[in-house]
């Protein structure tokens, strides 16, 4: 098998993406940020030499944070990106882009198609655009994978932080007008090698789980999954909740490049939450 280097292997996605290519087999490089600055075009090059598939999970996520700190996100999200796809065309190597929803306006009332026309919002969406279109620009043997709505064993998230609520308070209020796709980062990081590994067609992947809810919606199958009431989740407005960046109203994306490719997508999300619980929620 040829060598990946999974760049942001210390992240959430980076980590199950490592379990995932330890369990195929697949010999790989893990590359965590204190060890390599993507900002840096000749440290990355050197990162590079030896690995045939390039994943870059790294990125400023900080969505709120970004609309103050724009140039720094872009530092990441696009330029750091754009290094990677140049120092993986200059070797050779082929190179996965992780993305995200917020690239889209999200007042769509459909699900947003790979080649939908991107209109980001906020800055992180903006960047992460960017980054999209650097990786493209530089390095066309590359497959974009957008995501929406992550949580795994690796890191804080939704889930995580609603099961240690639901120990605190009698009830929670959660957006109900915010439409989306719970992701388990173990699917995610399966479709990513099942992507690579089958040849499927370079472009825009569409990496969410099947099925669609809301936010009160997700947490109220939380609350179901971990043996509560799923009443104690009243249904509140996005408004309640005033943030610096604007939230996405609708996050869903098509997986119409699957059934081209005549690939499974990934499971549907109540299904994955079930098998995700346990190690999800083990250290709340």
């Amino acid at each position: 098998m040829t060598r990946w280097l999974v760049v942001g292997a210390g992240g959430m996605l980076g980590q199950d993406l490592c379990t995932a290519l330890e369990m195929a087999g697949i010999a790989f490089t893990a590359s965590r940020s204190a060890s390599l600055d993507i900002r840096d075009h000749d440290a990355c090059s050197r990162a590079v030499v030896g690995h045939a598939i390039v994943v870059n999970c790294a990125a400023y996520t900080a969505v709120d944070d970004a609309e103050s700190h724009e140039a720094d996100a872009f530092a990441l999200n696009a330029i750091g990106a754009a290094n990677l796809a140049r120092a993986a065309r200059e070797h050779g190597a082929r190179m996965v882009q992780v993305s995200t929803d917020y690239v889209f306006a999200g007042d769509a009332d459909e699900p947003y198609a790979e080649d939908a026309p991107l209109a980001p919002r906020s800055a992180y969406g903006r960047t992460k655009a960017a980054g999209e279109w650097a990786v493209e620009a530089h390095c066309p043997e590359s497959w974009i994978v957008r995501t929406a709505w992550l949580y795994g064993a690796g890191g804080g998230n939704f889930v995580r932080t609603m099961a240690r609520l639901a120990g605190e308070r009698d009830t929670l209020s959660v957006v109900d007008d915010q439409r989306g796709q719970p992701t388990w980062t173990v699917d995610l990081a399966d479709a990513i090698v099942r992507i690579v590994t089958s040849n499927a067609p370079f472009g825009v992947w569409h990496g969410t789980s099947s099925g669609e809810t809301t936010w009160h919606g997700f947490t109220q199958e939380i609350f179901r999954q971990l043996g509560l009431d799923p009443s104690r989740v009243e249904p509140t407005k996005t408004d309640a909740f005033p943030r610096p960046a604007p939230r996405p109203a609708y996050s869903v994306l098509g997986h119409e490049g699957w059934r081209m490719a005549r690939l499974a997508p990934l499971p549907g999300w109540r299904e994955s939450l079930a098998k995700a619980l346990p190690s999800v929620v083990s250290t709340v």
